[in-house]
C-alpha cells in the first residue's frame, strides 16, 4: 500500500513538477536545439477518403456467394483427395485445380444445400493448375468473376472452401500483394494473401468486397501443413480464357515463341545500358523457333508484344501465350541500347512443352500425392533456409496419399531420391517414374533446420 500511495504522490503537485522538468529540459539541452525546430516525423493523417471507405458487409456477401461454392472429392488408386472449387455457369461449369482432380477416378461435388452430384473433368491445364468440371445439373447459382488487374494491395478480400474437410469455411483478409513469382512456372503470377487458406482450400474462390471472383486458391506456404497468413491464388484473369478453351475444346491451346527470359536486376540494367528495368531479358533463343526467324537474339530485351507492354519478364509468359498461333505479331526490343521492331510468328505450344521460360513449373507428383515447386534462394531465405540449398519444396501434400501417409508436410525440401541427389522438378519426377508401382522410394528430406530419411510406396 505504501508503494502505491508513493507512486501517485508525486503526481500531486503537478504545477511545480512541471516547471522543474521544463527546466531540465532546457538545461541538458545539446547545442544548437531549438524548441521551435521542425520533428523529423509527420503526424498528418492519411487523406480523408481512405478513411471513410466503409467496410464490407461480408455477412451479406458470404450468403450471396457460399451457395455457389463446393466440395470436391476426388477418388483415387490408394486415396481420396479432397479440395474445393465454385460454379461460374448456371448449366453446371465448375472450376477447381488441377492437382485437386488430377488422376481421379472419380469425382463428387457437394453443395451448401446439400445436393450432391458426380462430376465429369471438361479439361485440365497443369500449366496454371485449373480444371473445368461439368455436373448435369441446370440452374445452379454462381459467383460473378472480376477483374484481377484491378486488384490493390490491402483491398479486402474473402476465401471460402472445404479446409481439413471443414465444409463452407469462409476466412477474410486482405490482398498482401499482386504479380507475386514463386516458382510455379511460366505462368507464375500470383495474388498473395493473408486470408488464412489451408489444406482443402484448394481450388475454391477468392472473393473481393464486390462479391466477385478475383482468384483461385491455389497455394500455402507452411512449416506446419497450415495456415500462416501467406497464400496463394491464381489471378482470375489469367484463368478466364483457359476456362473458355477448355470449355470450348477441352483443352488449351497456347503461343509459343521459343526464349529463355530472365528479370532485368539493377546490376544488368547498368551492364547493359538500359534506360531501365522495363522488360525481359532474352537469355537464350531456341534453334529454329519462332523467335531465331524472327531475328530475337541473346542479349535482347523484350519490351511489348502486340503493342502489348513487358513490364517485366513475368508478363511476357502469358502475353505470348495468348497469341493465335500462325498470326504475325510486331515484338519489339531493346538491342545494343536501341529499339528495334520485329516481326515474329508464333508457333502452337505442344502439349507437355515447357520451351520458352527461364522458369521450370511446378508439378504434382500423382503417384505421391506431392504438388511440388523448385527451390529458388529467394524462396530458400524466405523459408529460412540457407539460399545454397538445392532441391524442391512441397508446396501442398494431398490428403490420404503416399506422401502424406509418409508424414511429409509442406515447406520439407526433399534433397534426395533414392540416394540421387534431386535438384529440379525433373529430376524428382524421372526418379520416380524409375521406380516401379509398389516399391518404395527413400527420400532425403529437410526440415528446419534437421534432415531425415522418410518412405514412400509409389
Amino acid at each position: 500500500m505504501n508503494g502505491f500511495l508513493e507512486r501517485h504522490r508525486w503526481a500531486l503537485p503537478s504545477a511545480g513538477l512541471l516547471a522543474l522538468a521544463l527546466t531540465v529540459v532546457v538545461l541538458v539541452a545539446p547545442p544548437g536545439w531549438s524548441r521551435s525546430a521542425a520533428p523529423v516525423w509527420t503526424e498528418q493523417p492519411v487523406s480523408v477518403s481512405a478513411l471513410t471507405i466503409p467496410a464490407p458487409n461480408w455477412v451479406e456477401i458470404a450468403k450471396a456467394v457460399k451457395p455457389a461454392v463446393v466440395n470436391v472429392s476426388a477418388r483415387r488408386d490408394g486415396g481420396r483427395g479432397t479440395g474445393s472449387g465454385f460454379i461460374i455457369n448456371p448449366d453446371g461449369y465448375v472450376v477447381t485445380n488441377n492437382h485437386v482432380v488430377e488422376d481421379a477416378g472419380t469425382i463428387r461435388l457437394k453443395l451448401s444445400d446439400g445436393r450432391e452430384f458426380d462430376a465429369t473433368i471438361v479439361g485440365r491445364d497443369p500449366k496454371t493448375d485449373l480444371a473445368l468440371l461439368k455436373v448435369d445439373a441446370r440452374g445452379l447459382p454462381v459467383i460473378p468473376l472480376g477483374d484481377s488487374a484491378a486488384l490493390q494491395v490491402g483491398e479486402p478480400v474473402m476465401a471460402i472452401g472445404n479446409p481439413f474437410g471443414l465444409e463452407q469455411t469462409v476466412t477474410t483478409g486482405i490482398v498482401s500483394a499482386t504479380g507475386r513469382v514463386i516458382g510455379a512456372g511460366p505462368y507464375d503470377d500470383f495474388v498473395q494473401t493473408d486470408a488464412p487458406i489451408n489444406p482443402g482450400n484448394s481450388g475454391g474462390p477468392l472473393v473481393n468486397a464486390r462479391g466477385q471472383v478475383v482468384g483461385i486458391n491455389s497455394v500455402i506456404f507452411s512449416r506446419t501443413g497450415g495456415s500462416v497468413g501467406i497464400g496463394f491464388s491464381i489471378p482470375v484473369n489469367l484463368a478466364k480464357s483457359v476456362f473458355t478453351q477448355l470449355a470450348a475444346n477441352g483443352r488449351v491451346e497456347r503461343g509459343w515463341l521459343g526464349v529463355t527470359i530472365q528479370e532485368l536486376t539493377p546490376a544488368l540494367v547498368k551492364s547493359l545500358g538500359l534506360a531501365d528495368g522495363h522488360g525481359a531479358l532474352v537469355a537464350q533463343v531456341t534453334e529454329d523457333s519462332p523467335a531465331a526467324v524472327a531475328g530475337v537474339k541473346q542479349g535482347d530485351v523484350i519490351v511489348s508484344v502486340a503493342g502489348r507492354p513487358v513490364a517485366r519478364s513475368a508478363d511476357l509468359p502469358p502475353l505470348v501465350a495468348n497469341l493465335e498461333p500462325g498470326r504475325p505479331v510486331a515484338l519489339s526490343v531493346i538491342r545494343d541500347g536501341k529499339p528495334v521492331t520485329l516481326n515474329v510468328t508464333v508457333a502452337r505450344l505442344d502439349d507437355g512443352e515447357t520451351r520458352g521460360s527461364a522458369r521450370a513449373s511446378a508439378e504434382s507428383q500423382g503417384r505421391l500425392g506431392l504438388v511440388v515447386g523448385p527451390l529458388t534462394p529467394d524462396l530458400a531465405e524466405e523459408l529460412s533456409l540457407p539460399r545454397n540449398l538445392r532441391g524442391v519444396v512441397v508446396r501442398e501434400v494431398r490428403d490420404g496419399s503416399p506422401a502424406a501417409e509418409a508424414g511429409l508436410r509442406p515447406a520439407d525440401v526433399i534433397l534426395q531420391a533414392n540416394r540421387r541427389a534431386v535438384t529440379s522438378v525433373e529430376e524428382l519426377r524421372q526418379a520416380v517414374e524409375k521406380t516401379q508401382k509398389g516399391n518404395p522410394i527413400l527420400l532425403l528430406i529437410r526440415r528446419d533446420k534437421a534432415e531425415r530419411y522418410v518412405t514412400l510406396t509409389a
